[in-house]
């Protein structure tokens, strides 16, 4: 399995995300640019410029007509995938960590920072599908985090825009109506802070992975813990393959600031293969040379990404053998 190295950033990676075919990848990170690619040969199809800080985050609609991305300047931006022009710019009192769009790519949700005195916020905005209309700068309502509550650091929509469900600093999620502004539920999710969360193809259930070296599979009704994946290494990201094979990938590794102080095979970095039924680690890859911060499966479940702090997004189609392995029983 050789993976395609795509360096198109001089920074460390914060987020990649294929678009419903599976035949784009975009990728954001600190160097301020999002890139799109070819995810089959990996050749790069254009950037996105305009942030002016750290890009921590992206999310693209179904058609692949709109792209949003949160930043660190900020900001939010909207931008027309074809093009590379950007069609509206969101401004917000903080930091934008978080982006996805609604299941009907009606509206998108973003989570901006706790800084400076302001409290942090999950934010719904409208989004006109037409490219050549007008966006709205009115948001169409605000969760903010109330005082004494740990922030919120990432959150994703639930079947059918049904709920909000968020991930924390303390490692609990929430789950809430947004329509009407309650909390429903809550649950301790982890031990560490929530570092990624993934929805299943039906958003019925999602994953979770933290920097307290477990990943978990929870309901997004009942946020009832379905499956747990423990490792030795914090985690950055966790996520689905969605068909060939049961499998959940993790990926993490050795803080990046500790990292000189260890040998590349003693930082873990590698993506590690469970078992989503079992809860068996089946295999790992490795390749990067600092902690996976993002990983991503194709849609067809045939390759996924990673994306590390080395500034590296490789993209690993799997061999053969992969779709006819069956776990020993």
């Amino acid at each position: 399995m050789r993976p395609i190295l795509l360096q198109g950033h001089t920074r460390s990676l914060t987020q990649i995300k294929y678009n419903r075919e599976g035949d784009l990848l975009f990728t954001v990170s600190k160097d301020k640019v999002c890139n799109a690619w070819y995810s089959h040969n990996g050749e790069r199809l254009g950037t996105y410029n305009g942030h002016v800080g750290s890009v921590w985050t992206v999310d693209v609609n179904a058609a692949s007509t709109m792209l949003v991305t949160g930043s660190a300047d900020n900001t939010a931006k909207l931008w027309e995938v074809q093009t590379g022009k950007c069609l509206k710019t969101w401004e917000f009192k903080t930091a934008v960590k978080r982006v996805a769009f609604s299941e009907d790519d009606s509206m998108v949700l973003c989570v901006t920072e706790e800084r400076m005195g302001y409290a942090g916020t999950i934010t719904v905005l409208p989004v006109n599908p037409d490219l050549t209309a007008e966006q709205s700068s009115e948001p169409i309502m605000q969760l903010v985090n109330q005082k004494g509550n740990s922030k919120a650091v990432v959150a994703d929509w639930s079947y059918l825009d049904k709920y909000i469900v968020s991930g924390h600093e303390d490692g609990s999620l929430s789950q809430w109506d947004w329509k009407n502004n309650k909390k429903l539920k809550s649950a301790k999710a982890h031990d560490g802070v929530i570092s990624d969360m993934q929805c299943s193809l039906d958003r019925s259930y999602f994953i979770t992975s933290s920097k307290d070296k477990v990943a978990k599979i929870f309901d997004i009704d009942t946020l009832e813990e379905k499956k747990v994946y423990p490792t030795d290494t914090p985690l950055n990201s966790a996520t689905f393959t969605p068909k060939y094979q049961e499998f959940v990938i993790v990926g993490g590794g050795q803080e990046a600031m500790d990292v000189t102080t260890t040998s590349a095979r003693a930082g873990k970095f590698e993506s590690r293969f469970y078992h989503k039924i079992l809860e068996e680690e089946v295999g790992r890859v490795r390749g990067h040379f600092g902690p996976i911060n993002t990983l991503a499966v194709h849609p067809d479940g045939k390759s996924y990404s990673s994306g590390g702090e080395d500034g590296y997004v490789r993209v690993h189609h799997f061999d053969p053998d992969y779709f006819t392995f069956k776990m020993d029983a």
